[in-house]
Formats: C-alpha cells, structure tokens, sequence
C-alpha cells in the first residue's frame, strides 16, 4: 500500500517505532555498522542546539524531541504517536494537526525541527512545507536520512510492520551540502554515514521600496 503520509500507517507502527533506534523488535538483526555510535552524536548535536521556542514538526514518540532545550511543542498527525510522546516528555506541549500546511501563526516559534518527514514529501509538499516553515519560525532544523549508506538519491521503501501488514513510503536521501541547497542555505549541524541535520535560516525580508 503506497501511503507517503498516511495518519493510519503511523497509527499502527507506533508502538514498534521506537524499535527502529533501538535495534530491537523487527530490527534486531539488522546489520546496521556504526549506527548506535552515530546515533549518539545525532542527539548530541540536538541537544548542543541553543535553546529556543522550537515546534517539532511530526514529532512522532518524541525520540528526538527529548534532546531538544528549550520551550517545546510537538505536532504529528498521529495520536498514538503523541501519546507516547506525551508520556515521554510530560513538559511539553504536544499538537495533533498537518505537519505540511502547519495552522500556527507567522512567526509562532523561533524554531522548527523535524526528523526524518522532511525525506517522505514530495515535490509539491515539499515546497508548500517549506513556505509555512519559513512563515511560522525564522530557523529550520532538518533531520534525515544520509544517501551515504542508502545508495539511492529516492525509492519507494517496504515498510512490514509487527501485525504483518507492509506498506511502501516515498523516501528521500540526502548529502547534507544538497540538502542545504534544497533549504536555501545555511550549516551543517551533523553528517555522517547514517543521519544528516542541517540547520537554515530565513532570508531577512526587504524593507518596502527597498531595490
């Protein structure tokens, strides 16, 4: 079933999601060199961020979200994503909505983080995600995937969940210099075989009658 951002999917794997950091569950034999290491140095880098009113954009348990400081709300399309999450990170606000269309104000947060969603969007979403990224938070933090390990710039990856069903999600991978492009610019937070971050700004807005 080709379901790019289907609420259900997530619905579903949620109490199993957790198992694809921890290499337990559907992962434990997976061969993944290097991956706990790595994983560490991507929640260091989070939690080296300063801290900042920062919304996590599809949040999902809210693995990641822990490491970030700060004032926090998370949003995911989810409930029993956020559920976890909540349980999890109790001081937190946590936000059932679209993380693509994003209903918050202009300039609602300083800060919008999101791991591994920005990778499932197509063009078209991706450029909408973008816009109302730059209009709700002047910074954006992007969390994904590494083309290093992957090979492929994109596929349609199977996904099997524990109840048996299997689903195939759009996935992107990135070099993190490409990554910045697509973003318009900016830094590279972490890379490294398994995880890229990059973090970007808003261009500052010319003044009316300005050339």
């Amino acid at each position: 079933m080709r379901e790019p951002t289907a609420p259900a999917y997530y619905d579903r794997r949620a109490t199993e999601y957790d198992d694809w950091y921890l290499g337990t569950g559907l992962f434990t034999k997976r061969d993944r060199d290097g991956w706990y290491e790595a994983l560490a140095a991507l929640c260091a880098s989070l939690e080296a961020l300063p801290p900042a009113g920062t919304l996590d954009v599809a949040c999902g348990t809210g693995f990641l979200t822990r490491h970030l400081r700060g004032t926090l709300t998370g949003l995911d399309q989810s409930a029993r994503m956020l559920a976890i999450a909540q349980e999890r990170i109790p001081r937190a606000t946590f936000v059932l909505g679209d993380g693509i269309e994003l209903a918050f104000p202009n300039d609602a947060y300083d800060r919008i983080v999101t791991g591994h969603f920005y990778g499932h969007l197509d063009e078209r979403q991706r450029l909408t995600f973008l816009e109302n990224a730059r209009r709700v938070a002047a910074e954006l933090v992007v969390v994904d995937a590494s083309r290093e390990y992957a090979g492929v710039d994109e596929e349609w990856s199977k996904r099997q969940l524990g109840d048996g069903s299997c689903w195939e999600v759009y996935k992107r991978y990135f070099e993190p210099e490409t990554l910045l492009r697509e973003l318009g610019g900016g830094e590279v937070v972490f890379a490294g075989r398994w995880f890229v971050v990059v973090r970007s700004h808003r261009r500052p807005r010319r003044p009316v009658g300005s050339r």
